[in-house]
């Protein structure tokens, strides 16, 4: 249960950043999952720089962190690509972003390599909690910690501050924001830089449990539209409870048959879309 915990945190801020991009732009973004992958190959460059220079392991996580945000200045920059599609049917849109999937599968393997990249013993070196019968590698609470913070301040930025009160009104009516002096397309592009943040930074602090490999972003793209699909799109307290359900199904079915992994993952969202097919949470309710 905690190890589904654990990936549901990573696949949250994924989702969170489909979520958001979605609800403002009404873009589907395939390329999610390639600045996850970004994310986790400047996440093993970075600890390893720091590694190299003798940094104490207490810092990893703020590296990890830095990492994803200093890659969320491609944001602007795909941002300004996906303008052109932006009135155009969903069918573009997709082909556009998977476009952008496999330019970036390119962009990785010309920097970092065909061959897998991970960070060795990093995972333990902040020890294992010993509760009960249990074992907890403390990481995996860190990295629970952050995603729950990271998620309060969403919350709190789209609905305390002036920029969340901005947004929200652009996602809920465009042309009535433009009408009352709103600049949308520079809304357009810090929306689109948070999503992307969101992903790099999710790519970035999973690299210790994992390796780093160029296909983790097509596999992560089928998980974070299906934690949409649960949750609803458009909705964050959906991009929640999708990736727990997404989470939590997936370490289940590990644990007690692995060959169903996918499959119960898939009944849930085809019970989902047969049984309230605008998801658990609509976006009306967000």
């Amino acid at each position: 249960m905690l190890g589904g915990v654990f990936h549901a945190a990573v696949l949250f801020l994924v989702a969170a950043g489909l979520q958001l991009v979605f609800g403002v732009q009404k873009i589907l973004n395939l390329a999610c999952g390639s600045f996850y992958a970004l994310g986790a190959y400047a996440g093993v460059s970075a600890v390893s720089f720091t590694l190299a220079a003798g940094a104490p392991p207490a810092v990893f996580p703020a590296v990890l962190v830095g990492a994803g945000l200093a890659l969320a200045l491609v944001g602007p920059v795909v941002e300004r690509l996906l303008r052109t599609i932006y009135d155009r049917d969903e069918s573009f849109q997709l082909l556009l972003t998977f476009a952008l999937v496999l330019m970036f599968e390119d962009v990785i393997r010309f920097v970092w390599g065909s061959a897998p990249h991970q960070l060795g013993n990093v995972y333990l070196v902040y020890g294992q909690l010993r509760v009960g019968g249990l074992v907890i590698p403390v990481y995996n609470l860190v990295v629970i910690a952050a995603a729950g913070v990271i998620a309060a301040l969403m919350g709190g930025m789209l609905t305390r501050t002036r920029f969340g009160r901005i947004v929200r009104a652009t996602a809920e009516n465009r042309r009535m924001a433009e009408a009352l002096g709103v600049d949308v397309s520079r809304v357009y592009v810090r929306v689109f830089t948070l999503g992307v943040a969101l992903g790099t930074v999710g790519g970035a602090l999973v690299i210790p449990a994992t390796a780093a490999v160029n296909e983790m972003g097509i596999d992560l793209i089928v998980e974070a539209f299906a934690v949409v699909v649960i949750g609803g799109l458009g909705s964050m307290r959906g991009a929640v409870a999708g990736a727990l359900i997404v989470g939590i199904m997936r370490a289940v079915a590990v644990a007690t048959y692995p060959e169903v992994e996918m499959l119960a993952i898939y009944v849930v969202v085809i019970a989902v879309l047969v049984l309230r097919p605008a998801g658990l949470f609509a976006k009306a309710a967000a």
